[in-house]
């Protein structure tokens, strides 16, 4: 009977353990929800990722959000510089669905990597950049107000303002259909270009919110990807990751 009680008190005090530890593990941040950004000095790109910068931080793989018989995997990094924000994705594909051949066209209607930066939480208003696998952009500054949200073009885009870009592709051509491996980007995006917004340029220690995402179209399905979950749009920004300087 004594054996029997010091084993239901064990158990006990085991339960409480769990339940004490289970609370303690959802007041902790998901790391799955931040990323720590590290600092380098300014550097030029290839659209490789062949610098040798980019080997001082991991990859963060992108979850797909749509099951398929065949997964891609999508996977970016992101640096800082003391003049603006480092981004390379790599991503997994099987043709190059993309024809557009200009800047501000409607990328997003094919295959496209995006980044939404939200520097300044006090401000319903972020910043939005798209890249083609052919190389062709889309920034624009989005105000979100009660859920409605249309892109401004930015205004005297050149110099110190302007982003820098390039891409390429694996296993394949770049050019439109054409079967391919995989196809990365790389960009870099300016504070000069972000100066409106609030809590710009970060410091060490700054905490930005943002979101990164992929959509992909082959077989004529759409398929995406993104960094932190978003239900109907990816203008959710209030379900945004954070960006942490170190």
């Amino acid at each position: 009977m004594r054996g029997w009680q010091k084993l239901s008190r064990c158990g006990w005090i085991g339960v409480l353990l769990f339940s004490l530890l289970a609370r303690v593990g959802k007041a902790q941040p998901d790391a799955n929800e931040t990323i720590i950004v590290k600092a380098i000095p300014d550097f030029e790109l290839t659209g490789t990722g062949t610098n040798p910068n980019w080997q001082k931080t991991n990859w963060i793989i992108l979850p797909q959000r749509k099951e398929t018989t065949t997964p891609k995997e999508t996977k970016v990094k992101v640096l800082y510089s003391q003049t603006g924000l480092y981004f390379l994705f790599s991503c997994q594909d099987e043709f190059l669905t993309a024809s557009k051949t200009a800047d501000y066209e409607k990328l997003w209607l094919e295959d496209v990597v995006e980044v939404f930066l939200w520097p300044d939480p006090g401000q319903t208003i972020y910043f939005e950049y798209e890249l083609s696998p052919l190389n062709y952009e889309l920034p624009i500054l989005v105000p979100n107000i009660n859920g409605k949200q249309l892109g401004w073009r930015p205004w005297l885009y050149e110099g110190n303002r302007q982003t820098r870009h390039l891409t390429s592709v694996s296993g394949g051509k770049k050019i439109t259909n054409s079967p391919i491996k995989s196809w990365m980007a790389e960009f870099f995006i300016p504070y000069e270009l972000l100066a409106p917004l609030g809590n710009v340029p970060p410091q060490p220690g700054t905490e930005w919110r943002a979101n990164m995402y992929r959509v992909d179209y082959d077989h004529q399905k759409t398929v995406h990807w993104s960094w932190q979950k978003t239900e109907k749009s990816f203008h959710e920004f209030k379900k945004f990751g954070k960006l942490v300087f170190e």
